[in-house]
C-alpha cells in the first residue's frame, strides 16, 4: 500500500511533543514513506528535521491554513490539540482521513468543534492508558490507542560529558530537562528543596536543563539559592543526563514525561511525581521513586534517600536502561503503521460501498 502521510504540529517550541513528532518521522522515512510536515511558521520543529521524502509546509497556526497545507495526503496525523482541527476541516472538504495523539491528560474542550474534531478521527492516539481515560470522559465512544512515546536515542559526547563535571567539582549532580513551564512542570519545588540542602548538604549541586516562559520568575525565585544552576536550553540533552547522579521530574500534571525514557537510558535513578502516564515507565522503587505532586518534603525525601543510597542508585539505574529499551521509535513507528493502514483500509472500503 503506497501512501503519504502529512504530520501537522504548529507547537511554536520544541519540547517533548514535538520530540516525538521528529523521532516517527525521522523512523518512517527509512521506510522510504512520503511525507509532509506541517509546522508553525517561525517555530523550532522543521528546522530539526532534515530527511528524505519530506516536504515541509508552514503554517500560521489557524485550522484554514493547517488545512490548505495538507494537499497531496493521504492521512493526516494531529501530533497536538490546535492542529487537529486543520486535519478536521481538510477531511470535510476531502474525504481524507485523519488521526491525532494525545499527549497531555488536561480535559478536552468541551465545546461542539472539540467533540466533532475527536470523534470523526479514525483514530485517537494516547502516549498513555491515563491519557486515554481523559479521552473516554470526552466521549466514552472514542476507544483510544496506546502507542508510548520513544526514548530519543541521545547522542553523548564523552568528552563534553568530563567538561561538564568539571565544572561542578566533587558534586552530586541533580538534574531536571525540561521546558520553563512551572505550572506543568513544578520547578519551584526543585528550588526549594535546593534552598533547603544548601547549608547541611554542600556537595550537591541542581541544574535546570531548558528555557520558557517562566524563566525570569523561576531565577528570582532562586536569587538566594546558591546550590543550583540554570542551564537553559541545551543541545547536547544527552551529555548533560550523562553527567548526573539523579534525574528529577516533580510535574503538577504530564501526559507521559517522555525525557523520563532519556533519563533511564544513561542508567539514571529517577524521582517523579505520580502524574498522567509517568507510572508507566517510572515503577516506584525499581527503577525511580515515585511521590504526589506539588510535596516538596516528600521531593526531599527522595533526594535524600537516594544520595545516601549509592547501591540502590546504581541497582535502579539498571533497571531503568533494561526498561527503556521496550520504548523505541522503531517500536513506535510499527504501531503507528498498523494504525496509519488500518484507517486507510477502512477508507477505502467505505468509499467502495458508496
Amino acid at each position: 500500500m503506497t501512501f503519504t502521510v502529512a504530520h501537522a504540529n504548529v507547537s511554536k517550541g520544541f519540547r517533548g511533543g514535538e520530540r516525538q513528532t521528529a523521532l516517527l518521522i525521522e523512523e518512517l522515512s527509512q521506510l522510504d514513506i512520503p511525507q509532509i510536515l506541517i509546522a508553525r511558521k517561525g517555530g523550532l520543529l522543521a528546522s530539526r528535521l532534515d530527511v528524505p521524502n519530506l516536504t515541509t509546509r508552514l503554517s500560521m497556526g489557524d485550522p484554514l491554513s493547517v488545512a490548505l497545507a495538507c494537499k497531496g495526503a493521504s492521512i493526516v496525523h494531529a501530533h497536538e490539540g490546535r492542529s487537529i482541527y486543520g486535519a478536521y476541516l481538510y477531511s470535510l472538504l476531502t474525504g481524507i482521513p485523519y488521526c491525532v495523539t494525545r499527549r497531555v491528560n488536561n480535559p478536552i474542550g468541551n465545546h461542539f468543534l472539540a467533540h466533532k474534531a475527536y470523534q470523526n478521527a479514525e483514530f485517537v492516539a494516547v502516549v498513555a492508558p491515563q491519557v486515554g481515560d481523559v479521552v473516554q470522559m470526552h466521549n466514552p465512544r472514542i476507544k483510544p490507542e496506546v502507542v508510548y512515546s520513544s526514548s530519543s536515542n541521545l547522542a553523548i559526547n564523552k568528552e563534553s560529558v568530563k567538561k561538564i563535571r568539571e565544572m561542578y567539582p566533587g558534586k552530586f549532580l541533580i538534574g531536571h530537562v525540561g521546558a520553563l513551564d512551572n505550572a506543568q512542570k513544578g520547578q519551584e519545588y526543585i528550588i526549594e528543596v535546593a534552598r533547603n540542602l544548601q547549608g547541611s548538604y554542600q556537595d550537591i549541586h541542581f541544574l535546570l536543563i531548558g528555557g520558557g516562559e517562566d524563566e525570569v520568575m523561576l531565577k528570582k525565585m532562586a536569587v538566594d539559592v546558591n546550590n543550583l544552576t540554570f542551564i537553559g536550553f541545551v543541545e547536547n540533552v544527552g551529555d548533560y543526563l550523562a553527567a548526573l547522579d539523579l534525574f528529577l521530574l516533580p510535574s503538577i500534571k504530564e501526559g507521559i514525561g517522555s525525557i523520563l525514557l532519556d533519563a533511564m537510558d544513561q542508567r539514571l535513578p529517577i524521582v517523579a511525581s505520580n502524574v498522567g502516564g509517568v507510572s508507566e515507565i517510572v515503577r516506584d522503587g525499581n527503577n525511580g521513586i515515585l511521590i504526589e505532586p506539588a510535596q516538596p518534603r516528600q521531593l526531599q525525601a527522595a533526594i535524600l534517600h537516594l544520595y545516601h543510597s549509592p547501591k540502590l542508585r546504581s541497582e535502579m539505574g539498571r533497571r531503568g536502561q533494561l526498561l527503556s529499551k521496550s520504548f523505541t521509535a522503531k517500536i513506535m513507528q510499527e504501531k503507528y503503521m498498523l494504525l496509519y493502514k488500518s484507517a486507510l483500509k477502512k477508507t477505502i472500503n467505505a468509499h467502495s460501498l458508496l
